[in-house]
């Protein structure tokens, strides 16, 4: 039998998506699931984009340009613009979502063997990009205990050698939902002028920032305008996980036309998905009004629940829709499959995701578990008692 490449076998299963058997088998045994292991938004995806797609009107379903529609492209630079990123069309490649565009900016930039600094935890698949790429992922420790704020940018430092080109971070981050300052993205600059690093954000969650809190990107920071590269996706924003529309951003003129290579090597990114995205950005205001104020409603339910269970600690985080919590449980996977396998409350149950799939270091997040809360808050309150009742009688309960 022929075998497969060592690349392939090195890289990871989805930690998220691993235990979806159990799952399926919990329903097929009569359990209500409450789904709060993935971020698949319940919020309805704007009229607007959903109508462009019911209006489409053409006679050939046609390669676009690799790096997008212009058209599509005009209208991401006054989305952009009116964000202060001050870009031009020719700054924009248009991606088969936000993967991609996380995938051809780290082929861009690194090179086999080349490492790349992540604080964790971190969203799951940036372990599995960098496989492909045979890219060194240097995880570097954040805290629960002070709400996974940046590590000391002296911790950066000692992880720094020769071979580390770039450092990513989400921000708002998933999976803690934290929310970068200012002042942690000045000195994460001074970091990457200091030591020549690409600046890697991810800005999925850019929309979902609570409580009077700023948004700043590292777009907004004058003199890093050729270490930035923004990536994106309409996945989150418009709650719209199905369309696979991203985009990568970079001022970087070398950066643009190199990842445009990667560009053109898959051909193109999807018509409809473009002529669809391009009818998101006129989506009123209002929406995301609407739309954030449901997921900080939703936030304050989880919290609030969560740090009224007996020994559970959750920071109550400034962005995304996302709660990393610390339970009294001695392994995270075990619990959560425990969840789906041997228990149910009135018939019902709940499924997390273990927060060991979002580190790298081994030995950490064993007690935490990741809440996506996009599920209605009623739906997100009978969660919450499912899960009290499960850790009084959890039989690896630490407390």
């Amino acid at each position: 039998m022929p075998k497969i490449s060592q690349k392939g076998l090195r890289m990871p299963a989805s930690p998220i998506r691993k235990l979806t058997p159990f799952a399926d088998k919990a329903k097929l045994d009569g359990k209500k699931v409450y789904h709060l292991n993935i971020g698949q938004p319940d919020i309805e995806t704007p009229a607007g984009m959903l109508e462009a797609v019911k209006n489409i009107d053409f006679n050939i379903w046609a390669y676009t340009a690799s790096e997008g529609t212009l058209s599509y492209r005009k209208k991401l630079t006054e989305y952009y613009n009116k964000l202060g990123y001050s870009i031009d069309t020719q700054n924009l490649i248009v991606t088969t979502g936000g993967s991609e565009a996380i995938t051809i900016a780290m082929m861009t930039c690194l090179d086999a063997g080349d490492e790349v600094i992540i604080p964790e935890p971190f969203y799951a698949n940036y372990n599995g990009f960098a496989s492909q790429g045979d890219v060194v992922v240097k995880p570097i420790l954040s805290y629960i205990e002070n709400d996974f704020a940046l590590p000391p940018i002296s911790e950066f430092e000692k992880l720094i050698t020769d071979k580390t080109k770039a450092i990513i971070i989400c921000n708002p981050n998933n999976p803690t939902g934290y929310l970068y300052t200012r002042e942690e993205l000045e000195a994460l600059k001074t970091l990457c002028l200091k030591y020549d690093l690409y600046l890697l954000c991810d800005e999925a969650y850019r929309e979902f920032c609570y409580d009077g809190r700023e948004f700043i990107s590292p777009m907004h920071l004058e003199g890093l305008e050729n270490n930035v590269i923004v990536l994106d996706t309409v996945s989150k924003r418009y709650s719209a996980c199905g369309a696979r529309l991203g985009c990568l951003i970079t001022k970087n003129k070398e950066v643009w036309t190199t990842a445009l290579k990667f560009a053109q090597a898959r051909l193109s990114p999807g018509m409809v998905e473009q002529i669809a995205g391009e009818a998101a950005v006129d989506t009123p205001n209002s929406y995301f009004e609407m739309v954030n104020a449901e997921y900080r409603s939703r936030r304050d339910t989880l919290v609030t629940a969560l740090n009224n269970m007996e020994g559970v600690y959750c920071p109550t985080p400034g962005g995304a829709f996302y709660i990393v919590a610390r339970l009294p449980i001695d392994n995270a996977d075990k619990f959560c499959q425990w969840l789906l396998e041997s228990f149910e409350y009135n018939n019902q149950t709940v499924m997390l995701a273990p927060a060991t799939g979002f580190y790298s270091t081994p030995g950490t997040g064993l007690n935490e578990v990741r809440l996506a809360y996009v599920l209605n808050n009623d739906d997100l309150k009978e969660a919450m008692v499912c899960l009290e009742e499960a850790l009084k009688v959890y039989p690896g309960r630490t407390n």
